[in-house]
């Protein structure tokens, strides 16, 4: 009977490790026969999320059937339920909602993360999200419908709940598609509200500036130190006693890892990531890898860890697929290493900021910048084409995504 490795998830991740997978099978000359690779998840289509905060969101979506095809790994459609990791089994619900299990030799949970609402009243009826194509579209088609409503302040008026990463490109972003909708004519006014005390609060004080530069060019409005209390249909309460009238709200704030991951009798961390060790297995818990934003490693020898990030998902998935394979193949494992770090934040109409290194320190802005963000976002975070031999000497570990 053939060996399974069964990986949870569709995303980067997951992908990746499907990739990397069928990379070392193929390399020990060992048939699908012999080493079944399996990804379960409610599609096949990896969603381009990264890019989820621009126009026609419907498209940002790549199908994997043939990619897996390609490298003789199986899909399987069901949304998974349960982890059973004594009996080393999942359970999951197919298209039918009828429940169902799957056994594993090796499991790979790579099912990814989701955005985090709070328990702020009015947040989960009122706002909208980029953290999936569905939510996305919903925000596209609720922006484009704004110009059916009477102009008011209120109507040209939008929130970003959030001033990180994800906020900051979607204000910028928003701030550009809205004049596009109401027309040039239309006093449209974007503002930000993050419970930091600076924006963008992990980007550093050399970044900083040319982001709030380009905040004040496109006449963003920040305002930090402060909390959003409430969400109702015309707008938002902040903390500081302020009424913004708004109808439009974007929840861009906190991830949480999978949910699956409480499956898992592990350490896990304030996000919900299971705490792996350098070969990104889970500690403690028999064949069992856990990667991209379900796992939290270290990315280095100096006391960096892994984001929830695009960045580290990729090259994680493909350690993790690497690994659970080479554990079947009486193979040495590869620990996982990504000391590159480097962040290129769009800025919309001003350009980007291209960063590298933990520090933050400034490569390229404006249009330079905005060249390579493009390269990034159409280019580099793409799966390869459905071509076998393409697609197997792209998921080499070591050189998966590497800026």
């Amino acid at each position: 009977m053939a060996k399974r490795i069964l990986i949870i998830g569709a995303g980067f991740a997951a992908t990746d490790a499907a990739l990397s997978a069928a990379r070392l099978r193929a390399l020990q000359k060992v048939s699908s026969d012999e080493l079944e690779i399996t990804v379960i998840a409610p599609d096949p289509v990896l969603t381009v999320r990264p890019r989820l905060y621009e126009p026609n969101p419907e498209k940002m979506k790549v199908p994997l059937l043939d990619l897996f095809s390609a490298v003789d790994v199986n899909f399987v459609s069901g949304t998974v339920t349960g982890i059973d990791t004594d009996d080393q089994s999942i359970t999951f619900e197919n298209r039918g909602n009828e429940a169902q299990k799957l056994r594993y030799d090796r499991l790979v949970l790579a099912a990814g993360s989701s955005l985090f609402r709070p328990p702020v009243p009015g947040v989960d009826q009122h706002t909208f999200s980029v953290d999936s194509i569905p939510e996305a579209v919903s925000l596209d088609l609720h922006l484009n419908g704004l110009t059916k409503r009477p102009d008011s302040p209120k109507r040209n008026t939008i929130v970003v709940a959030g001033g990180g990463f994800t906020g900051i490109e979607v204000a910028t972003e928003m701030a550009t598609r809205r004049r596009n909708i109401l027309g040039p004519g239309g006093d449209v006014r974007v503002i930000i509200v993050d419970r930091s005390s600076n924006i963008a609060p992990d980007m550093g004080d050399e970044a900083r500036p040319h982001i709030t530069q380009a905040l004040r060019q496109l006449g963003i409005r920040a305002i930090t130190a402060t909390a959003i209390t409430g969400v109702d249909a015309d707008g938002v309460t902040l903390s500081n006693g302020e009424r913004i009238d708004a109808s439009t709200v974007i929840w861009a704030a906190g991830m949480r890892a999978t949910p699956l991951t409480a499956c898992i009798n592990a350490e896990r961390d304030n996000f919900g990531r299971l705490l792996v060790d350098a070969y990104l297995a889970v500690p403690g818990v028999a064949n069992v890898w856990a990667t991209g934003d379900a796992a939290k490693a270290a990315s280095d020898d100096l006391g960096n860890h892994t984001l929830m990030s695009c960045q580290h998902a990729k090259r994680m998935g493909a350690y993790a697929g690497n690994n659970a394979a080479a554990s079947l193949l009486n193979v040495d494992p590869e620990p996982y290493q990504q000391r590159t770090y480097v962040t290129c934040l769009d800025l919309g109409e001003p350009g980007a900021l291209f960063t590298r290194g933990w520090d933050r320190k400034v490569e390229a802005t404006g249009a330079d910048a905005k060249a390579i963000k493009q390269e990034v976002n159409t280019i580099w975070i793409y799966p390869p084409k459905a071509d076998r031999a393409t697609a197997l000497a792209y998921a080499k570990p070591s050189s998966v995504v590497d800026l």
